[in-house]
């Protein structure tokens, strides 16, 4: 049964932490906006989310192949928490006398953002994977969408609302509610588990063997690294403070619905895919999902009016859900049991590395290229990938999901 107690437990703890960080992203994004008027103080935000995730994330996925999936959960948490505790004293300005010290507290903060993130990325999917039975790991990737995505909408309202009232440190306390709410449904999660076997293989040996997986899959690392250079080149949302600053003169609450906007597009879609998974030529919707991402950013560069700029992050949203889905049910099949910490970790690296990346390369292109060409210039990037991936990687264009059903547990 998809519906299990279990599985209603691990979505509402990926929704709680959800909003946790959306509320942080949001609220830490307009408060080092605030503080320097500078796009690129916005790309630098990814940067020092990045380099933490990066240097411990084959680390965490190891862990998690060895170690209890709850207590990781736990921690991921826990490290969202003591944000919240620490960024509560900058918003009340007690440590304004530090001067440019206040900023890089905040870049300290988001940092922790992504130390957590690499142990709650492959924990979730070890988790996903064992309160659900392989033959509805395409419906319930689809239900785990809509509530991240329902959670995405959410998030950066209630920032943005927080941020014009009553302030930045109701936002931060808010994000640090959340994330207690997360430990409390993570606590509650009961599921017969198959018991961890000690792997003999040393850490060093056990990530070395899980590199070696993905580069041996064409198909796997094809997925994997289109959506690492479609997000790396697509990101205008990392933007957003800017765009809305620069040209539609916007407000806080500007900011937090057209941060939803994407996601709104992705709960309807999601909601779409899990009453009508996509069996039939999935590579193929994947490319052209990724495609119409591109088409999408680019219109959104081109808009001058919150109406047309939401109209297109909505659309980007539709097909980013739509990527989100096939990429995911094709790395759960595909993925070992045994092996499924490391293989999280190994595409975390690949998508979630590029998102605070992407971040720093559309602050860059901001200042080279202007704000709105900039994110043109992304968009056509990313079409460009996908005409590569679609030459390269035979395997993926021809794909079909319902040939991996078949596939055993190794």
């Amino acid at each position: 049964m998809l519906i299990s107690r279990a599985f209603v437990e691990l979505m509402l703890y990926r929704a709680c932490l959800t909003l946790s960080y959306q509320i942080l992203a949001v609220t830490a994004g307009w408060h080092i906006y605030e503080l320097t008027k500078d796009p690129l103080s916005l790309g630098l935000m990814g940067l020092a989310e990045v380099v933490p995730y990066f240097c411990s994330a084959l680390f965490a996925g190891h862990a998690v192949d060895q170690a209890s999936k709850k207590r990781i959960a736990v921690f991921g948490c826990s490290l969202h928490v003591l944000i919240a505790v620490l960024m509560v004293p900058v918003a009340l300005g007690y440590l304004d006398s530090l001067g440019m010290g206040v900023q890089w507290l905040l870049y300290a903060g988001i940092g922790l953002a992504g130390l957590a993130r690499a142990f709650i990325r492959p924990t979730y999917q070890v988790l996903f994977a064992q309160v659900l039975r392989r033959e509805d790991f395409a419906q319930g990737s689809a239900i785990g969408a809509v509530i991240y995505q329902g959670a995405q909408v959410i998030g950066p309202v209630v920032g943005g609302l927080l941020i014009a009232w009553p302030g930045l440190v109701f936002a931060y306390i808010a994000s640090g509610v959340f994330a207690l709410f997360a430990i409390i449904a993570v606590g509650l999660l009961r599921y017969t588990a198959e018991p961890t076997q000690p792997s003999e293989l040393s850490m060093w040996a056990g990530i070395v063997q899980g590199l070696r997986f993905v580069f041996s899959k064409q198909i796997m690392l094809a997925a994997m690294a289109l959506d690492m250079f479609a997000v790396l080149f697509g990101g205008a949302v990392a933007m957003l403070p800017a765009f809305i600053d620069e040209i539609l003169q916007g407000s806080p609450e500007t900011l937090g619905l057209l941060r939803a906007a994407p996601a709104i597009g992705s709960v309807l879609a999601g909601v779409w895919l899990a009453r009508h998974p996509i069996q039939r030529h999935g590579g193929r919707y994947l490319l052209g999902a990724v495609a119409g991402f591109g088409f999408a950013v680019i219109g959104f560069g081109w808009s001058t009016s919150f109406w047309l700029a939401a109209a297109f992050l909505f659309f980007t949203g539709v097909f980013d859900a739509i990527s989100v889905v096939l990429r995911s049910t094709i790395l759960q099949l595909m993925t070992p049991d045994q092996m499924r910490g490391r293989i999280s970790a190994i595409n975390g690296i690949f998508i979630g590395s590029s998102n605070e990346i992407g971040a720093l390369e559309s602050g860059l292109a901001a200042s080279a290229l202007g704000l709105s060409a900039s994110i043109v210039f992304g968009g056509a990037m990313t079409l460009f990938v996908v005409a590569v991936c679609w030459l390269a990687a035979p395997k993926l264009r021809d794909l079909e999901l319902s040939d991996l059903h078949d596939v055993r547990k190794h």
